[in-house]
Formats: C-alpha cells, sequence, structure tokens
C-alpha cells in the first residue's frame, strides 16, 4: 500500500466559504460521544454547539413514551463575539486530521481558529489567534433548557403537562467554571471549560460530564478539564491526529466518480465521530442533538443501517459499541417484556436511549396506545448486526458468551406465542410490520424467526452445545409458514398485500439484509424481482433509505448500474446543494436530523463491491459498466478474510485473500481468463467453472489471484486522478 493518505483525503475535504447557518450545513466533529458544530450565530459571532451523547433525561418509562420520559437532552452553546461585525468567513474541514480550521474576517480584523474534539479526551477544544484589533474577542457560554427535544420541536408533537427540568446553575469546582444542569428525577449533568493563553494564542477547553442517579458530574468534568489544560493544545492535537491516522488506513477504496468517493469517506470520518468501541451507541443524532422528533435511538431500522458499514471496511473496533450497549443492558432487555416472558425471553421497544429501555408488546394482544400492535422482532434484528460483528471476526469467546444468550432469548420470545393449524404449519398472531402495518404471519418476522432459529442451531453445532431447544428450533423451522405473496411478489403478512406507497423495506427483509430469498437461488429469482419491482413502483413515500434499500437489494441481484442509480439519486443532481435527501455536509433530514441514512448508502457502495453472505466472497459483484477501474483494500469478508482488488481497463488484474481465522473460502471473481496463484495453497476448482473457486488457508496465511501472462503490479495506490478535482461537500463558490 503506498497511498499519501493526506493528499488523497484532502480532495474530499469539506469546504466553507461562508458561516453556515443550519446543522445540516455545518462542519461536525465528534469522538464517538462529545461532539460540536460551528454555525453563525443570528446576533453576532458565531456558535460552538456542545453535544454529548449519553446526557439524557431518567424518568418513569412505564407508559412507553421515552421521547419525552428519557430522551437525550440538549446541552448549550458558546457564541464567540468578536470585536467588530463579521465581514467574511472560510473553513476546511480536514479529514485526515479530523479538525477543523477557518478564519473569520471582521471589521476590526481577523480571527483564525482550529477546532478539535479529541480522540481520546472527553473535551472539545478551540485555538483562537486573533489579529491586532481582534484581541478582546470573547467566549460566552449559553445553556439550552433541559426540555426533550421532540417537546422543543414542536408541532403535532407536543406533550401535554410536560415538566421542563429545573434551570442550570453556575458553580465552581477546584477553580473549573461550570454550568450544571440538575435533573427532576436526580442526577446532574455538568458543563465545565477553562481558556488557557499560549503565546498570544488563546485555547478554550470544554467538556460534559452526566450522572445519574449518583450527583457526581461536577468532580467528573473538572477533573477532565484539569488533566487536559496540564497535558496542553500541542501535546493533545499530536495525539488526536495519530489516533486518526491510524483509523483511516484500516481499508482503502479508490472508485471513478468524485462525488461518491469523497461521499463514502466523510462516512468513514462520521462513524469514528459518532462512536467508539467503548463509547455511545450511534442513536439517530450521533453526538450532533437538534431539536427533532428523534431524540434517541430507533431500532426499527436506524440503529441497523447505521452499523451496516463497519464491517466490509474493517472496522470492527466501532461497531462493538453496539454489541456492549446491548451486553451492559442485559437486564433492561428481559425487563422490556411483559413479567410472565422474562425468565427466558428479551426484547427491545421502537425508541430507546443508551440504557436499551423500551418496553415490547405481546403479539396478538391489542393493549392501548404505542402497543396496540406489538413490534416484537427489533432485538432479533439487531442481533443480526451483533451477528454480523461475530462473522467478519470469528470470535468464538464473543458468540459464546455475549451473542447467544441474547439471541437465545430474542428467539424465545417468539416461541411463546407459535400457533399450530390443522395441517401442522406454526403460524405467528398479529405482529407489527415498521412502518406499515399489522398482519399475522407477518414477512418481517417470518424472516427473522427463520434466520434466528437457524444461526442458533449452527452455532451450538459450531461451538459443541447440546441446547435443549435444539430440537424445537428444528421443528420451527421445518412447520413454519410460509411466506405470504401475491401476483405482485411478498406481500406484508397473511391476508395484508402492499397497496400503498412504503418507504420501509421491512416486508422484504428475508432478501436484504437477511439473504434468506437470494438472487443464487434460480427458483427465487422471479419472486425477488417482482417483489422489489413493486416495492418500487409506489415511490410516493420513498425516502432516502429506500434508496440505500434498493441499491444493495440491486447489488445482490448483479444489476451495477440500477444500483448505481439509486445511489446518485441519493446523492441528488449536479451538487448536493440541488439534492433532495443528502444535506451538504452529507447530513439527512426526515421531519427532524437524522443519521442512519447516509451511513446505509456507504453499505450500498460496499455491496457493490464485495459481498460475503452465504459464505462465499464475490469480488466486484455489481459494478457499472462505466466503471473500468476500481480499487479495494483490506476491505473484511464473512468469515475473517481481508479482500484486496484491482479492477484496470474492465479487467480484474488480481485479487488477494489473507485469512484471519483459517476459516474455510469460497471465492467468486471473474479475472476474463485462465486463474493463476501466487501462493502454494490447494485450490479447486468449482462446477460453476472459472469464476468459483474453494481455498484452503491456515490463519495468517494469503493467495494471490490473477490472469495474464505476467503477474500484476501489486501496490495499492489511487489510480489516474479522476478529471473531475472539486471537492463536493461544504458551502462554497465551486458548488454554486
Amino acid at each position: 500500500m503506498q497511498i499519501d493518505w493526506q493528499d488523497f483525503l484532502v480532495r474530499h475535504d469539506l469546504l466553507w466559504d461562508r458561516l453556515p447557518t443550519e446543522w445540516y450545513e455545518a462542519p461536525f466533529l465528534g469522538n464517538g460521544m462529545m461532539g460540536t458544530m460551528i454555525l453563525k450565530d443570528p446576533k453576532k459571532g458565531f456558535r460552538l454547539q456542545i453535544h454529548r451523547s449519553d446526557v439524557q433525561d431518567h424518568r418513569d418509562n412505564s407508559h412507553g413514551s421515552t421521547p419525552y420520559s428519557r430522551p437525550r437532552l440538549p446541552i448549550g452553546h458558546f457564541t464567540l463575539e468578536p470585536v467588530g461585525e463579521i465581514t467574511g468567513a472560510s473553513m476546511r474541514l480536514d479529514l485526515w486530521n479530523a479538525e477543523l480550521r477557518g478564519e473569520v474576517t471582521t471589521e476590526s480584523g481577523r480571527i483564525g481558529f482550529i477546532v478539535i474534539v479529541h480522540s481520546d479526551e472527553m473535551a472539545i477544544m478551540v485555538q483562537l489567534d486573533p489579529s491586532p484589533g481582534e484581541e478582546g474577542c470573547r467566549w460566552q457560554w449559553h445553556p439550552a433548557r433541559a426540555v426533550s427535544p421532540r417537546q422543543a420541536y414542536g408541532g403535532w408533537r407536543l406533550m401535554k403537562d410536560y415538566q421542563p427540568n429545573p434551570n442550570h446553575r453556575m458553580d465552581e469546582v477546584e477553580g473549573v467554571r461550570m454550568s450544571v444542569q440538575p435533573l427532576l428525577v436526580g442526577g446532574e449533568t455538568a458543563t465545565a471549560w477553562s481558556e488557557e493563553l499560549d503565546d498570544e494564542r488563546r485555547t478554550l477547553y470544554v467538556t460534559v460530564a452526566h450522572s445519574y442517579p449518583e450527583e457526581t458530574a461536577k468532580r467528573e468534568a473538572a477533573a477532565t478539564i484539569q488533566q487536559a489544560t496540564a497535558i496542553g493544545f500541542r501535546n493533545l492535537l499530536e495525539r488526536h491526529r495519530s489516533w486518526w491516522h491510524r483509523y483511516y488506513s484500516a481499508s482503502f477504496v479508490w472508485v471513478p466518480d468524485t462525488r461518491l468517493e469523497g461521499f463514502y469517506w466523510i462516512q468513514m470520518y462520521k462513524l469514528a465521530s459518532a462512536t467508539r468501541g467503548d463509547r455511545a451507541l450511534i442513536d439517530n443524532h450521533g453526538p450532533w442533538l437538534q431539536k427533532t422528533p428523534w431524540p434517541g435511538a430507533w431500532w426499527n431500522l436506524n440503529v441497523q443501517l447505521s452499523y451496516s458499514p463497519l464491517y466490509a471496511s474493517n472496522r470492527l473496533e466501532l461497531a462493538e459499541s453496539l454489541g456492549r450497549t446491548l451486553d451492559r443492558n442485559f437486564q433492561n432487555l428481559i425487563n422490556n417484556v411483559e413479567p410472565e416472558y422474562r425468565k427466558d425471553s428479551a426484547g427491545i421497544g421502537r425508541v430507546t436511549t443508551q440504557d436499551c429501555i423500551g418496553r415490547v408488546g405481546v403479539p396478538g394482544r391489542t393493549d392501548r396506545g404505542q402497543f396496540k400492535v406489538p413490534e416484537v422482532g427489533l432485538l432479533t434484528w439487531a442481533c443480526h448486526s451483533y451477528w454480523l460483528r461475530y462473522r467478519y471476526s470469528m470470535d468464538d469467546q464473543l458468540l459464546r458468551d455475549r451473542l447467544l444468550p441474547l439471541l437465545r432469548r430474542s428467539i424465545n420470545y417468539y416461541l411463546h406465542f407459535l400457533k399450530e393449524d390443522e395441517n401442522g404449519i406454526l403460524h405467528l398472531p398479529l405482529t407489527y410490520s415498521p412502518e406499515y402495518g399489522s398482519a399475522p404471519d407477518a414477512n418481517f418476522d417470518l424472516a427473522l424467526l427463520r434466520w434466528g432459529c437457524a444461526v442458533l442451531i449452527k452455532t451450538c453445532r459450531r461451538l459443541e452445545i447440546d441446547d435443549p431447544l435444539l430440537e424445537t428450533w428444528r421443528q420451527t423451522l421445518e412447520k413454519l409458514a410460509e411466506y405470504s405473496t401475491d401476483k405482485s411478489g411478498l406481500m406484508i403478512g397473511r391476508g395484508v398485500p402492499l397497496e400503498r406507497s412504503h418507504r420501509h423495506y421491512s416486508h422484504l427483509l428475508a432478501i436484504y439484509p437477511l439473504y434468506l430469498l437470494n438472487w443464487e437461488q434460480p427458483q427465487n429469482r422471479d419472486l425477488i424481482e417482482k417483489s422489489l419491482n413493486h416495492w418500487l413502483s409506489l415511490d410516493e413515500a420513498h425516502q432516502g433509505y429506500s434508496f440505500t434499500g434498493a441499491a444493495s437489494i440491486l447489488a445482490s441481484m448483479g444489476k451495477g448500474d440500477e444500483a448505481y442509480h439509486y445511489l446518485n439519486g441519493l446523492l441528488g443532481g449536479t451538487h448536493p446543494e440541488s439534492g433532495e435527501f443528502i444535506k451538504p455536509n452529507t447530513l439527512y433530514q426526515e421531519a427532524g436530523p437524522v443519521i442512519e441514512t447516509p451511513l446505509s448508502a456507504a453499505r450500498s457502495l460496499q455491496d457493490m463491491l464485495l459481498q460475503s453472505w452465504g459464505g462465499k466472497i464475490r469480488v466486484f459483484p455489481a459494478l457499472p459498466r462505466e466503471w473500468k477501474d476500481v480499487v479495494i483494500h483490506n476491505f473484511r469478508a464473512e468469515g475473517a478474510f481481508l479482500v484486496s482488488a484491482v479492477r484496470r481497463e474492465g479487467q480484474t488484474r488480481f485479487v488477494r485473500i489473507l485469512s484471519l481465522a483459517g476459516e474455510p473460502c469460497r471465492l467468486k471473481a471473474d479475472f476474463g481468463g485462465p486463474m493463476k496463484t501466487i501462493g502454494t495453497q490447494e485450490i479447486w476448482t468449482n462446477k460453476a467453472g472459472d469464476t468459483e473457486w474453494s481455498l484452503e488457508l491456515e490463519k495468517g496465511e494469503e493467495i494471490i489471484l490473477y490472469s495474464g501472462d505476467e503477474a500484476p503490479n501489486l501496490t495499492i495506490i489511487p489510480l489516474t486522478p479522476n478529471q473531475d478535482q472539486r471537492n463536493y461537500y461544504g458551502l462554497h463558490e465551486q458548488l454554486r
């Protein structure tokens, strides 16, 4: 790998030649827990927004209204108030260094600045370099009211008799200034800061701590500020940059589309800004909370889509935040089901915050309110994401100790409600297919139940566990009702056709992402095509993730041009400012800000470049015809393989496979000619001819496959620079 990362990423930096006024225009920075955005202040100067992902309310949630009882809470912002009125501004979000550099000009001078959210320390830092005339610029703290963002959003989402938390109070602990926000039910949030002078530059250090039910946040915040100022800005900046430089090199992608390539790398930056393995779950906002109807984590698609690009991109350490969130809240997941099912079951409601507290309805039961129609498959879908974390690492300890107990309880919940008819067929009662409606034998739930039972059986076989439920899982797979279909393909469920536009593809889950019905099953091709075409034909309600779902399904069918069409449709027009979905900073909005759709678009691109479901690695399975040159390096595949491949002038020049776990390997790749190898491993050609092979690789072994008279150049580099060299994102002259 010979990549000048700084030179490569600089062409994808986000640029601004004016201060943004809205969140969807603003630069964003984060460290997996804390975050900030920079926005023009309506009065004077600009705002430094302060965010932390685990700052939330903790009220009783027995009524199931998480967006009011246990939502994330806003914190506040600083304003930088210059001496003179601002006359101009420029900023660059430097992806390689994960820092924002900028300058504002005023009637009195100029103020240069650097902003980072430190990779390790819980600190937001801003270093100012004011010119003569602006030495008097100053920071001013503005606390936010600690009310539910859904309540603040207003409109039809107002809750009657909602009681705000008490007002904040100013305090000082061990010489550190802070703003303390007490909560009605106990606990507190403390925002602390200090400003230091260093060689005529001024550095603001800010941190936030949250504690519940204890009131220890003040001491924690003060200690963090003291530690950061003792280390100093320059040392912290060096450590920060080093972390990010290591992060980027985990894998590499080059495609002949500057806009899409840049969009992909911004999502890689966004992911590491939004989460780390030991930090916050990615909820609907990442760290950057705004007024919104969605102040938490939605488990009916959003969480799963947000994590979907981490596996193939070889960034499993970030995906750990999902698994660890489920692990540490295991008892809460049990308590989410009704008491009579807690002995062996668990579940998760549609909406939670970091604590995973969210009631689950009972299939077939018609309670009042949110639980009139139970949405029971969401924990099983989350377990599928957890399963991918396992499949891409083959960590059997994770499987045995962490995933298996959770998946077992999730599937047990379904088993309580299966009923056998006179023909011996097992049926599910009324459940909710996300975002559409209720149905018995909902295809969403049938797919998840099938997948879960099959995985439990495979797991017990691999780990040599004689589970007492093995026969029950086998019988469930043998007797479970078939998916309901009609002339248009897959229905919502038994007796419920897809009759209106449906932005969600919940009824298609068996096709994607579960691949239970897939294009490599000739008997299912007609059903897959009819189902997809019918869903896409009813497009009035489609939103951004409808485009990414369509792109990934089409990629699984090998239809690269069509998949590329939907990704381009998501990105919108000639440049982002004309797009309906993706905003100038690559964030996304449906009623309020949400984060999952752009991240899932990165997964869709990955699906065009590499797929590994079903125990087979498929290299370049769905490339657009116009993409003659493509490079991937250290993409991860199921079975714990690292895959590198280069395509030049429309021909795959080589594929390199490195086994990290010694698992069986099946490979599908089209070299356009007889295949040769570099390596000593034995290879068997499958019946599929000269495009599929079985490889025997021990742990740590690798093999290179190629075609042609000479061994290929094995250097991984960006290929010929694209003629289009614009930086596509941000707010700047190139995009007007």
